[in-house]
């Protein structure tokens, strides 16, 4: 039978995950722009509303980055 347990918690680089995954939604964002200029209104509807989605997603990646720093400063107590 094979030991299923939980990996420990190890939350040293999330700060650097998260500042990643920010940079790579922000490159989204770019892409996409540059595809809406050949793209129908339905597409470009779609990806605007992607894009709204996406900096949704960079802000609560900034609030996390923000609480993971103090975490970090504060010993992740």
């Amino acid at each position: 039978m094979t030991n299923n347990r939980p990996n420990p918690d190890n939350r040293e680089d999330n700060v650097e995950k998260l500042q990643d995954m920010i940079e790579n939604t922000l490159d989204n964002i770019e892409k996409s722009e540059e595809t809406m200029a050949n793209a129908s209104a339905d597409e470009r509807a779609n990806i605007e509303a992607k894009n709204s989605r996406r900096e949704e997603s960079i802000n609560a990646f900034r609030e996390e980055a923000k609480d993971e720093a103090a975490n970090r400063e504060n010993g992740y107590q």
